[in-house]
């Protein structure tokens, strides 16, 4: 994470939800100079709730504006700079990873070589708004969707960044175009293998050669839902016949397919069966 003054409190964050490419901190900023050095990482921030008078310097450049709530703020990798509050405000920083963008660009039929950030200052897109307050019900959260997701999210961000300077995509996945039967198979197998474990897009890209900016449209295409859907279903769908076939407690049930803990277990159930473990126990007895 990017080293911040005394003046920055984080009140959550994704530190120990094992994440890939991709960090978020909410963060109570009080009010005056705040220094923020450079990072590996680009950041954004993007401000939240009541509007603040704000004050930036950023690689030799300034700008004061009435910070409001959903304005962003870029800064690439390797830029630090100031920011200035009339008041106290809260934010959410986003850290993502350089290959994070790469993947983005590999996505978009972009040669990572050619991508660049430039700063940018209270930008307003509604659609990386989204994806950022998706992120921030995600550290939010006190039982996390699968990990897949957040990274979905990540990637998502990723490629908003790099996209809109107006080049199409030269290497864009055709309509219709799905996994081929053999790799069909072998995602089907690493996952009922997997699923008791942390499984990420990574992982279920290189079991199939692809990366996962191609991984993901095309699982998306020939499964019907996103990957982490899928495996979320299966999680449920095992958890589902081992209470109905085994006399296991319900908490081991639940890390025997992959679950955080066994409330996690219960609310996904209950959202994808409508059926909580207890119902199914009582059926089972």
């Amino acid at each position: 994470m990017d080293q911040l003054n005394s003046t920055a409190a984080t009140l959550l964050s994704s530190r120990d939800r094992g994440w890939k490419g991709l960090e978020a901190n909410f963060l109570h900023i009080q009010a005056g100079r705040t220094h923020v050095s450079g990072s590996q990482t680009h950041r954004l921030g993007i401000h939240f709730g009541r509007a603040v008078n704000a004050f930036c310097q950023c690689d030799g450049r300034q700008h004061r504006r009435r910070q409001a709530h959903g304005d962003i703020d870029i800064v690439p990798a390797g830029l630090d700079g100031w920011w200035e509050d009339d008041r106290d405000c809260t934010i959410l920083r986003l850290n993502i990873a350089p290959e994070l963008l790469q993947s983005a660009a590999d996505a978009l039929g972009r040669n990572p070589d050619t991508v660049s950030l430039a700063p940018k200052f209270q930008l307003r897109d509604s659609r990386m708004e989204s994806i950022a307050w998706a992120i921030k019900a995600e550290i939010e959260a006190p039982i996390p969707s699968d990990r897949t997701y957040a990274e979905a999210l990540g990637l998502a961000l990723a490629i908003r960044l790099v996209e809109g300077d107006g080049q199409a995509p030269a290497d864009a996945t055709p309509t219709g175009v799905t996994l081929t039967n053999r790799h069909q198979r072998r995602l089907v197998d690493f996952i009922e293998a997997h699923i008791d474990q942390s499984l990420s897009l990574a992982d279920l890209a290189a079991t199939v050669g692809l990366s996962v900016s191609h991984l993901k449209p095309l699982f998306r295409a020939t499964f019907g839902m996103p990957v982490h859907h899928y495996v979320l279903t299966r999680r449920v769908e095992r958890a589902r016949l081992l209470i109905l076939s085994t006399e296991m407690p319900l908490a081991e049930i639940a890390l025997a397919t992959g679950f955080a803990h066994q409330s996690h277990m219960t609310h996904w159930m209950r959202r994808i069966l409508g059926l909580t473990p207890g119902m199914l126990s009582r059926m089972h007895s």
